[in-house]
């Protein structure tokens, strides 16, 4: 016996051949590669596999327009949920509702708003009163006059006081409003009052005739161009004008004197379009007292808690209202700005 037999490091192993014998998956490969009819199983396989992926991304792809869908109604849906008042109570509170900006049809502080929620308020067997928060400088004297119909037609038929509580000012279209209020109350250096009519605009005539400017206006009516800016008015026109917003103006007057009665303490500048302060208005009997919104809440009403019944405008209507208002909006605000204003 050789005992250079029995040591290893004497007598290595043969390194493995790696050109050999191919491995287990190599070999069924090679046989599968040398079967008859392996060019159809490979098809059948890579197009089973490929079957199985395009399934897969199929159903991802599902599933992802599936949820978008989900959230695009979940979004529509809170867009166009109701921002407005809160629902009725059945514990006694105070209802309040704002009257603020410009008094104008599509206006926060419009007709269609306004008296929407007011009828809300005075519809709740929970409130004890309603309270008009206002803090505006006036507007269209057609929709302060829609607004003060309605706030006397749900007086006598709920059988429930309404306040009117001014913060920064009540002038004007603001003031016809809340004239219809059973009691008004003012901070004592609120601006109250501007009972008058108005209507303004410009006149361009001087400066086209310096510019070389020819205004060509066809009309079918003699009167049918009146308050054309860029036209000379005549005297005719003017005086028409005049009696127009002498007879809006006598409808405020008759408003006023109306809802404030003997407690009115008239001067010759009542009615004239002067505005004072929450102080003096309270002397001439313009309003009531000096009070805030809690102040009457707790004091006058005898509830604490004051329940907002305002109509606002949700994300989706305003969203419409910007877009799709934007067509003709300069003729529309063209014939605003001719239209009699309580300002």
């Amino acid at each position: 016996m050789n005992p250079m037999d029995n040591n290893p490091q004497q007598n290595p192993q043969p390194a493995p051949d790696l050109w050999g014998q191919p491995t287990t998956a190599a070999a069924a490969s090679a046989a599968t590669a040398q079967a008859p009819g392996w060019e159809r199983s490979v098809l059948e396989r890579l197009a089973f596999d490929t079957l199985r992926e395009q399934r897969a991304a199929r159903r991802w792809k599902i599933f992802f327009r599936l949820a978008w869908l989900i959230a695009f109604i979940a979004l529509v849906i809170y867009l166009f949920s109701s921002e407005n008042a809160s629902s009725a109570s059945s514990t006694e509170h105070t209802a309040v509702v704002e009257l603020k900006g410009e008094i104008a049809s599509g206006a926060d502080a419009s007709a269609e708003y306004v008296i929407a929620a007011l009828r809300t308020a005075f519809e709740d067997d929970g409130a004890k009163a309603v309270v008009l928060l206002i803090n505006s400088p006036g507007g269209s004297p057609v929709q302060a006059g829609m607004i003060n119909d309605e706030i006397v037609r749900l007086k006598a038929l709920h059988k429930k006081p309404m306040y009117a509580v001014v913060e920064e000012s009540c002038a004007s279209a603001a003031y016809y409003i809340a004239a219809a209020a059973d009691s008004i109350y003012v901070d004592k250096a609120s601006i109250v009052g501007s009972i008058g009519v108005l209507m303004d605009g410009f006149g361009f005539t001087g400066t086209m005739e310096k510019l070389g400017v020819e205004r060509r206006l066809l009309t079918a009516g003699s009167n049918k161009g009146m308050l054309d800016p860029f036209s000379p008015m005549n005297d005719k026109q003017k005086a028409y004008a005049q009696q127009m917003l002498g007879q809006i103006h006598q409808q405020f007057i008759s408003v006023v004197r109306q809802g404030r009665g003997e407690r009115l303490k008239e001067t010759e500048d009542t009615f004239s379009g002067l505005f004072w302060t929450g102080q003096e208005a309270v002397k001439l009997g313009l309003a009531d007292g000096l009070g805030s919104l809690d102040q009457v809440a707790r004091d006058v009403v005898g509830a604490e808690d004051v329940v907002d019944y305002t109509r606002r405008e949700n994300v989706a209507e305003r969203f419409a209202k910007k877009f799709g208002a934007s067509v003709g909006a300069g003729a529309v605000s063209t014939m605003r700005s001719m239209m009699p204003s309580l300002r």
